[in-house]
């Protein structure tokens, strides 16, 4: 009994740094995420890493001898210097629509503009914009791009003189059809979500009684389980990314940054779909399904209603498969995450999967035009979530830690 209560907690203390990779440094050697920047976890799903990805990880200082003879009596000019980034104070990469800015916050602010997005703050409006923060809210670093200096018709002018270089301008259909290279891209993207995440209704469910009726501040066996399963389900993610069509042409590591980034918001989504409101229950890939109760027991703490209200707003839109693939697809592959090499490259592979989910609303919906900027705002949400998991693992874990003593020596009964 005693052993298996020590291996429930080794388990359970090392699950959720998957939840943080990226914010507590010091904690991810053991992180299931470092499986992303090895060659097996690459090699299963098909893509082999090259060799000079040893490089991310082990910073060379070598030099050779030609290194230290100059080949030049005279120096080369100094690099010119921005001054910092006017929106998040990031390192510039020059001036754009009016203001000094980084390759992140120029390509935000053309992306607001040019979709015409709309987005919602969660807090009071006054959120801080810096380069750490400056991905949890889109309003407020919107507004601090206006307050800033940068320029609407900019982006426009900018836009106009792209257009005319391009031969053949794509024009949307009126009756929402998708052309040929769009529905590939759709069936493709569907098929990598229903091969990676059952249905509901493909799942055999089954309960338990473990703290159904009361809330407590931790269940361990239901954490223990919730741990196993997160952790298979962060696998599938990794497969369905590896199936999206260009995600292997993105470099290794900047496919790693978007899947480390993504994966919670993704886990989530695919947690929120399988929300059956008549018993309020959500049902894991193996078929466990657990209460409101029991979610919160298992982990989830004060995130719980949270997560269970996004469920529920999820619902009226009545997504299918093929959308919450595009909706994965759209928070997975994002320009906007911070330490990406190549972030117009990755800009460049959304601008198809928000085309098609686009059509593919508002074919399937033809009267209800509002769906699509609906589904949008769920990235939103989602992230926003995401960021407040990831304190809550922490949190969790961090008890688990304190108290492991007790959990592995009860006292007597």
């Amino acid at each position: 009994m005693a052993a298996n209560r020590e291996h429930q907690v080794r388990h359970m203390t090392s699950f959720p740094r998957t939840m943080y990779p990226f914010t507590f440094n010091s904690m991810r050697s053991h992180s299931p995420f470092d499986l992303l920047a090895s060659s097996h976890l690459f090699s299963r799903f098909g893509a082999d890493l090259p060799k000079e990805m040893a490089a991310l990880s082990v910073e060379t200082q070598s030099t050779s001898s030609e290194e230290m003879v100059p080949s030049s009596p005279s120096p080369p000019p100094p690099p010119r210097v921005y001054k910092p980034c006017f929106v998040c104070q990031d390192k510039s990469s020059g001036y754009h629509y009016g203001v000094s800015s980084c390759e992140g916050c120029k390509g935000f602010f053309r992306r607001s503009i040019q979709k015409n997005m709309v987005y919602t703050c969660h807090r009071e409006k006054n959120c801080q914009i810096n380069k750490v923060t400056r991905n949890r809210c889109q309003y407020c670093r919107l507004q601090k791009c206006f307050e800033v200096g940068m320029s609407k018709e900019a982006v426009r002018n900018d836009r106009n003189k792209k257009k005319k270089d391009v031969k053949e301008e794509v024009v949307l259909p009126e009756n929402y059809e998708l052309s040929g290279e769009l529905e590939e891209l759709v069936n493709k993207v569907s098929k990598a979500h229903q091969e990676t995440f059952p249905s509901l209704c493909q799942l055999g469910k089954y309960t338990t009684n473990s703290s159904a009726d009361h809330r407590v501040q931790l269940d361990l066996g239901l954490w223990d389980k919730f741990s196993e399963l997160s952790t298979k389900c962060i696998i599938k993610i990794v497969e369905f990314a590896k199936r999206l069509p260009g995600f292997t042409t993105l470099t290794i590591a900047d496919q790693i940054t978007l899947l480390k980034s993504a994966c919670l918001d993704i886990l989530m989504l695919r947690i929120c779909t399988r929300y059956t409101p008549e018993q309020d229950t959500m049902t894991f890939s193996d078929g466990l399904t657990l209460n409101r109760t029991q979610m919160h027991n298992a982990g989830f703490g004060p995130l719980t209603d949270l997560v269970f209200a996004f469920a529920g707003q999820l619902l009226p839109l009545e997504m299918d498969d093929t959308e919450t693939g595009l909706l994965s697809a759209i928070c997975l592959i994002c320009g906007d995450r911070m330490d990406l090499e190549e972030p117009q490259k990755v800009d460049k592979l959304q601008e198809p999967l928000l085309e098609a989910l686009k059509i593919y609303t508002r074919r399937r919906r033809p009267n209800k035009p509002h769906m699509f900027p609906r589904m949008l705002m769920k990235v939103t949400d989602l992230r926003g979530i995401s960021t407040k998991g990831q304190l809550q693992f922490y949190i969790t874990e961090q008890h688990i830690q304190t108290n492991a003593f007790w959990y592995l020596n009860p006292p007597p009964v």
